[in-house]
């Protein structure tokens, strides 16, 4: 029989309860409207291109492809498309393949003010960005007759994301074994058959990473290419900032098929990327 001392703790337990279910309940509105938030967006752009009158609000599209036939008549809208690829795809190769020799040098050999190199390199890399060396980064591609060249701006995004990417990459090659290198050498391979048959293969999901992450900072740079390439060179990046109307303001029809269009190549690679290696964490290395 329960008395009247036990009471209060029967109301402090239910207390404890109510006030358990309300801070889940809290929660979980909280991420529903954090969701929302970054969904609304996405949804826009997977309905807009679709709709006949599209406006920045999400509604139900009225269904047409008129959009589309309407992009294509845009002379650059496409072929930007390709620049892109072609700058993206070539600086990823150059970035991936000397971040990658760099890297390995710098984890196999002990250079006197290694470490100190390489954060230098990554702290100069953050604090002089390619706006402040704009000037003189023009001058150069003048003097070596590389204005209009996709090489010349493969070239100096690939500068620019070297010491990040050797950064990102040493961590990966400290945590490859040195025995199997040591076998192999045994058996007379040579340094780079070495990197090749032996590293490459560890490694593959450090590539992979920097090859993402460099696909992605070139696939929405704006100022190299705008400033060292002519319209009919130009990628995706800088053509979408000609998508509006001759009073100024964008064209919401345009822009939004051109947006979806310029936003799957990169979706897809991730997706492709993650399937194919898949990002994993062991030992705090990402592998």
């Amino acid at each position: 029989m329960s008395t009247v001392a036990d009471r209060p703790r029967t109301d402090g337990a239910a207390g404890i309860a109510v006030r358990h279910v309300l801070a889940r309940i809290g929660r979980y509105v909280f991420l529903c409207l954090v969701l929302a938030f970054f969904a609304l967006p996405l949804l826009w752009l997977a309905t807009a291109p679709f709709d006949d009158t599209p406006t920045i609000g999400v509604s139900l599209p009225q269904f047409t492809l008129a959009n589309f036939r309407a992009l294509l008549d845009n002379p650059y809208a496409l072929p930007s498309l390709l620049n892109s690829v072609w700058l993206a795809g070539g600086t990823a190769v150059l970035v991936v393949v000397f971040a990658a020799l760099a890297a390995y040098a710098l984890s196999r050999v002990r250079v006197p003010g290694r470490d100190a190199l390489l954060y230098g390199l990554l702290l100069l890399s953050s604090i002089v960005t390619g706006t402040a060396t704009m000037v003189p980064l023009f001058e150069l591609a003048v003097r070596v007759n590389l204005i209009d060249s996709r090489l010349g701006v493969i070239l100096i995004l690939t500068g620019g994301l070297l010491p990040a990417a050797i950064f990102i990459l040493k961590d990966f090659m400290d945590a490859t074994p040195t025995s199997y290198e040591e076998s192999a050498r045994v058996f007379g391979a040579s340094p780079l058959q070495i990197m090749r048959h032996i590293v490459v293969p560890v490694v593959r999901p450090g590539l992979a990473t920097v090859g993402v992450w460099a696909v992605a900072n070139v696939w929405g740079n704006f100022l190299v290419p705008f400033l060292l390439l002519g319209p009919d060179k130009r990628p995706a990046a800088v053509i979408m900032y000609t998508l509006y109307t001759e009073g100024g303001q964008a064209d919401l029809r345009l822009l939004s098929t051109f947006s979806l269009l310029y936003s799957l190549p990169v979706a897809l690679m991730f997706v492709f990327v993650s399937s194919r290696y898949g990002f994993r964490f062991h030992g705090g290395i990402k592998r």
